[in-house]
């Protein structure tokens, strides 16, 4: 008798490697279920509860039955509300066409590079990036073209950078702002000298993750590449959702804003994979689109209490530098992050993940006295070194 062998496995899958925040996570949890006392700042997401009008839209469709198919791009309503916000807060004028619906802004992303590329096309992803960019890239047979931006650029792509790595194969450069792991955030003249480059590079399309938009520190409003350079609109990719402004993480609804051509391309591939978002989740997206704003506010204000205090603490301690982030709920101070959780029970991330070391990622949405113990642990670690 014949024994079957092995699944074969594509090499797609040996091109890609799990998420290393997801795999920080389940290294903490492991240690707390063996009774390690743990203090995890791995979570990219706010431990708030979502607003209740939000959650209050959830029980209005339940009992209205919206528990059926949508469309694969999204309701009606939902694409109504996404292109009335980007009006509002953006400057940006799109149609129904234009609009995509995803679950998550990392299905939108996946999508659009599955769409776009073919063996050997460059993706440039600044460093630090999220640690999914260049994954994507690879299992949509792409290359990743990484460009390390340090301490002196404030962790940000410049122009000449930018310049340096386009090739003709180029197909898209992605701009992360407020930046997952580092907080920075490209204002309006350094957005306006990358679209210049851009304007010279006519094949390269550009891919905003505005994910973090909303938790940024300056009190300033968006800065959206499109209101500033209207001549990129036919090749960019605006990417956001509600998962990080809303405290919706759990609901899963990502969505863009990109050329027709391109959106329909999208809205393709996801009628072949999953197909539309949860109905549910659109029509409380809908509520947090359209309706109170005082949380953003709220939260914008906690995470910036958070930042200072626990920037306070980390940059007090000797051997540690860190720069103050513009945005988003994480700091990137200068360290090794396995050492921290098996010393002192202390969870982060390791920079190498990110694209750029010495350096670890730890997430600031958490209360303020376990981040103050974090950094209590952190800063006894550290005192063991010297």
């Amino acid at each position: 008798m014949t024994v079957p062998s092995a699944m074969r496995l594509s090499s797609r899958v040996g091109r890609i490697k799990p998420s290393p925040s997801m795999v920080a996570r389940d290294r903490a949890r492991q240690l707390r279920a063996e009774g390690r006392d743990i203090v995890d700042l791995t979570a990219g997401e706010p431990d708030f509860d979502t607003p209740p009008h939000i959650a209050a839209a959830v029980r209005d469709a339940l009992a209205r039955g919206e528990t059926r198919y949508t469309p694969v791009n999204g309701t009606l309503s939902l694409r109504q509300a996404i292109i009335a916000k980007l009006a509002r807060e953006n400057g940006v004028a799109y149609g129904l066409e234009n609009i995509v619906v995803g679950g998550g802004a990392k299905q939108v992303i996946y999508n659009a590079l599955a769409a776009t590329l073919d063996v050997g096309d460059e993706v440039i992803i600044p460093a630090p990036y999220w640690v999914s960019y260049p994954d994507m890239v690879a299992a949509c047979d792409g290359t990743p073209i990484i460009v390390a931006c340090g301490e002196n650029s404030r962790f940000k792509l410049t122009a000449e950078a930018l310049a340096q790595a386009v090739t003709p194969r180029t197909r898209w450069v992605i701009i992360n702002s407020p930046c997952n792991p580092t907080g920075a955030f490209y204002d309006k003249d350094e957005i306006r000298a990358l679209a210049d480059v851009l304007l010279q590079h006519p094949h390269v399309g550009l891919m905003t993750d505005d994910i973090y938009e909303h938790v940024r520190f300056d009190g300033g409003a968006a800065v959206c590449p499109v209101a500033v350079e209207p001549a990129l609109k036919n090749r960019t990719l605006l990417v956001n959702g509600v998962s990080k402004t809303y405290a919706m993480t759990g609901f899963r609804i990502g969505y863009g804003a990109a050329p027709a051509r391109l959106a329909a391309a999208m809205n393709t591939i996801q009628s072949q994979t999953t197909s539309a978002p949860c109905s549910i989740s659109q029509a409380a997206s809908v509520a947090a689109l359209t309706g109170d704003q005082t949380f953003v506010a709220e939260a914008r204000e906690a995470y910036r209490e958070r930042r200072d205090r626990t920037l306070s603490l980390l940059n007090a301690i000797e051997g540690l530098s860190c720069l103050a982030p513009d945005g988003a709920f994480y700091l990137y101070p200068s360290c090794v992050a396995l050492y921290l959780l098996e010393s002192e029970g202390v969870a982060v991330v390791d920079g190498s993940s990110y694209g750029l070391s010495p350096y670890l990622r730890l997430s600031i949405a958490s209360s303020l006295p376990t981040l103050e113990d974090a950094c209590a642990r952190i800063a006894r670690a550290c005192a063991a070194l010297n």
